[in-house]
């Protein structure tokens, strides 16, 4: 279509086309294949459309052909620059396009090599627990494996970050990967790529003591209570459990487990509430379909990743220091936290004066020779003025 408007536009008409070498034909099949393809045939036989044999010469590259090339090339820019916002064929090309891009939509799959920005405030040892019971058609379950690809693209993983595990039921539970196995997003949305369902009932409750007992240890790469590292599980169903979850919920929670409980379609609602966290209006959520299950990614963000406070807002008069879900306040060098814990003040440097114990000595010293040399001075004067009232006393009798 766009070539043919082209062709219209400078008037290059089917007999010119025909004149060009046979290799120029490739490019015009871009307008219309099938003339193309016509014109190929009558190309490849030495055959005008009049019937008449081509030259020799047309059928080898020549100036000629080279000047067929740059006529055509000039009318693909012509054509590109002269066509108004207006012009009734430019409206029929877009038209036509757009009808191609809605006669089919991008389909939405999963990409290992793909990964977003992640959030670094606050790190997790984080569980997935995913139904793949007979209710979950295999379509609807490549949906929930693209959740969890961005569910890891959120997250920022790795072995001194956030850790991820995947725990996969229905009848019998499967530990698909462990939070010790994958610290890197590549490897770990590979992982979730492998995953396939397991059909047949809905053990929920098997599935969270399962993941209580075998995901959430030291031996599959939790990480110990000391390090006071948050431990999540999500737990994502569109059925009703056919075991008993609010006991063995109950149990996971009173160890630490902070539970999210998501329910697709069919799920029963008062079973998600007692599998979930409290505040369950936090803990608690519900989509239509499975289809719009991603858009939980980004509540999942704010939920676990949390808000830097260092920068929505601290009280720190010099330095903010974040740690996980608060912050600490610091001070610049030379200047130490006052009692309130967020201002700082000036160091104050106390000054000690040190006497050498050397020069103390010889002062010492000093003083006793110059008291000695005073008293000798002394002694002196004392001893000339008897001298000299002697000498006065005797001057006087006579």
């Amino acid at each position: 279509m766009y070539y043919r408007m082209v062709r219209s536009h400078l008037g290059i008409g089917q007999r010119q086309l025909t004149r060009c070498p046979p290799e120029l034909l490739i490019c015009w099949r871009r307008s219309d294949p099938h003339r193309a393809e016509s014109h190929r045939e009558r190309a490849d036989t030495g055959r005008t459309t009049g019937g008449a044999p081509l030259p020799a010469d047309t059928m080898k590259s020549s100036p000629w052909g080279l000047l067929c090339c740059a006529s055509l090339l000039l009318s693909d820019v012509l054509g590109t620059y002269h066509l108004g916002a207006g012009d009734p064929q430019l409206l029929a090309a877009q038209s036509f396009a757009q009808t191609r891009s809605n006669g089919r939509p991008p389909l939405r799959t999963l990409n290992p090599a793909k990964t977003d920005s992640p959030c670094k405030s606050r790190h997790l040892d984080l569980v997935f627990i995913i139904d793949s019971s007979r209710s979950v058609r295999p379509g609807e379950f490549e949906k929930v494996k693209i959740f969890l690809a961005d569910m890891v693209d959120t997250l920022g993983v790795g072995s001194d970050a956030t850790r991820v595990a995947v725990v996969n039921y229905a009848s019998t539970v499967k530990l698909e990967f462990l939070l010790g196995d994958h610290f890197n997003k590549p490897d770990m949305k590979k992982a979730i790529s492998r995953i396939e369902p397991l059909a047949a009932g809905t053990m929920t409750g098997l599935a969270i003591k399962t993941a209580v007992t075998e995901a959430f240890t030291e031996q599959s790469g939790a990480r110990p209570r000391s390090r006071n590292i948050a431990k999540v599980a999500i737990i994502v169903t569109d059925g009703r459990p056919q075991d008993q979850v609010e006991e063995v919920s109950a149990a996971a929670r009173a160890s630490g487990i902070e539970i999210y409980a998501v329910g697709v379609d069919r799920a029963d609602m008062r079973s998600l509430q007692l599998m979930a966290s409290v505040p369950l209006d936090d803990h608690v959520f519900y989509v239509e379909t499975y289809g719009v299950i991603e858009k939980l990614t980004s509540k999942f963000r704010e939920t676990l990743c949390g808000l830097d406070p260092c920068t929505t807002g601290h009280e720190c008069e010099h330095i903010c220091v974040n740690s996980n879900a608060s912050y600490h306040c610091k001070c610049r060098n030379g200047y130490i936290l006052n009692a309130d814990k967020k201002t700082c003040a000036l160091k104050q440097v106390k000054v000690e004066v040190v006497e050498d114990p050397c020069k103390c000595e010889a002062r010492l010293a000093f003083q006793k020779q110059t008291q000695a040399a005073v008293q000798q001075l002394t002694a002196k004067l004392a001893d000339v003025s008897g001298r000299i009232e002697r000498l006065e006393n005797m001057v006087g009798r006579a």
